[in-house]
């Protein structure tokens, strides 16, 4: 009897589809595959064709230069072969997308990386029912529990009135958290210029050229240390230890990381002021996802599996980890 989603080949280095010859975020060059999102963990450059959204495309020639790629819109019915292909929506990122697969009367999904939050700055998560769902597990132990964006982007701003000698410089990666976290400020009020490193300037020009609006944005560039103070920085999380932040006015150092959770981590990165600010599905929103979908499998690509299969084993759901390569917490 052949079992669920026995036409997927799982290997090492990427999920293959052999009905289709692609491969879904595969962590070597292929002649075909299929991008989640734009995150270089899952994005990586080389394909001979790459099938994804049209913004995650336009993310992947940002970083890697032009790409041999088809566009695929949320929705649009694909067929590769014996497979039938489709995007729906990831809630991850701008353009990051479920991959639906059919073949042979059942139905699989990649979710790729996805969080259940509302995120002015990318579509929201569409749980979709299926036979196999394949999901990540970042956050995948009960002691993450997010906390409400609102609350979040509060306490930056609290921070932020508390003493406008100092800038308030926030560690945030450049594709996706930045981004969010200036749409979040905008909608709290917040609309003095937000001042960027240079290494988020292009992210944030391509989110605005997509139809994002993220308000006055300006590099810091060689700024006087005073034309700072009172304002709010964004760079990568390694320049929060890096001689380029000398360059603030007596700076008050926050992340913005779902692993901020974790109180050893922000003390290791010398980070004053904890934001708890997740791209990825939380505990309660992982399991949650699961008896949505209604899978009669679930596959765990990465993260903290162990905890997210005892769970499905205690609820009678079919559930393993699967070994694959390379993938990160980039967009963390």
């Amino acid at each position: 009897m052949a079992r669920l989603g026995d036409w997927i080949d799982v290997r090492r280095d990427g999920i293959y589809l052999p009905a289709a010859d692609a491969w879904i975020d595969p962590a070597t060059p292929k002649p075909r595959a299929l991008i989640t999102h734009g995150h270089a963990d899952h994005a990586r450059a080389g394909h001979g064709a790459v099938l994804a959204t049209a913004e995650t495309l336009a993310i992947m020639a940002a970083r890697y230069g032009p790409q041999p790629g088809q566009p695929v819109r949320y929705g649009e019915a694909v067929r590769l072969g014996e497979v039938g292909v489709r995007f729906v929506p990831a809630g991850h990122v701008l353009g990051s997308a479920q991959i639906v697969l059919e073949q042979r009367g059942e139905r699989v999904v990649v979710s790729g990386d996805y969080k259940r939050r509302a995120d002015p700055t990318c579509a929201a998560f569409e749980p979709v029912s299926c036979d196999v769902f394949i999901t990540e597990a970042t956050f995948g132990l009960p002691v993450f529990r997010h906390p409400p964006t609102a609350e979040v982007v509060a306490r930056l701003l609290v921070a932020l009135a508390a003493d406008p000698r100092r800038a308030v410089l926030v560690g945030a990666y450049a594709l996706g958290k930045a981004q969010r976290l200036i749409a979040e400020l905008r909608r709290a009020g917040h609309d003095a210029p937000i001042y960027l490193h240079g290494a988020m300037v292009k992210l944030c020009a391509l989110y605005e050229a997509q139809g994002v609006a993220l308000g006055p944005l300006l590099p810091v560039g060689d700024l006087p240390r005073a034309a700072l103070a009172g304002h709010i920085v964004i760079a990568p999380p390694s320049a929060l230890a890096d001689r380029w932040a000398r360059r603030l006015p007596d700076p008050l150092t926050a992340m913005a990381s779902g692993w901020m959770r974790v109180r050893q981590r922000a003390v290791q990165r010398g980070v004053e002021l904890p934001l708890i600010l997740s791209d990825h599905a939380d505990w309660d929103e992982l399991t949650q996802t699961v008896q949505e979908v209604g899978a009669g499998q679930i596959w765990v690509t990465h993260g903290r599996d162990d905890a997210l299969v005892h769970w499905c084993a205690t609820r009678q759901i079919s559930a393993r980890a699967l070994a694959l390569a390379g993938y990160e917490d980039e967009g963390e």
